[in-house]
């Protein structure tokens, strides 16, 4: 094993952190009685964020970045897409932290911080389908 290995050990946890966080608070709309969907929604957007923070790293750091072909597009468009959902899911993170700090109950906030998610949670999906396509169509890191 070497450093390579990193980044595909780590980008499926982010990956299942978001989607399945963003799924809970889908949920919770229809079932607001169940404040724990809600209280799951915010803990796997933590741990999704920082999971995405992990895996922005170990991609940047430790993979290597093609040099010609096909794939050079890919791999750009792959590593935008993950800066971009960090940095959403970061902003996103820090003003649901912040409502619940400051209790901030506004539901312009509540709605700010979902829509924030599922631009998170559509992020992640595209930025994996990129990662996938490298992988599965161009070979990379076998």
């Amino acid at each position: 094993m070497n450093t390579a290995h990193f980044h595909p050990m780590i980008v499926h946890f982010p990956i299942a952190l978001i989607l399945v966080g963003f799924l809970a608070e889908v949920v919770f709309l229809f079932f607001r009685q169940e404040k724990c969907l809600s209280k799951m929604g915010l803990y796997l957007m933590v741990l999704g964020t920082l999971g995405a923070g992990a895996a922005f790293l170990t991609g940047h750091l430790f993979t290597f970045e093609p040099k010609e072909g096909a794939i050079v597009q890919i791999f750009g468009r792959h590593e935008t897409m993950a800066l971009i959902t960090l940095v959403i899911m970061v902003i996103g993170t820090l003003i649901r932290i912040g409502v619940l700090v400051y209790k901030k109950e506004e539901p312009v906030y509540k709605w700010l911080v979902f829509g924030l998610y599922l631009l998170g949670a559509v992020g992640v999906s595209v930025t994996g389908l990129f990662g996938g396509t490298m992988v599965m169509d161009y070979m990379m890191g076998l």
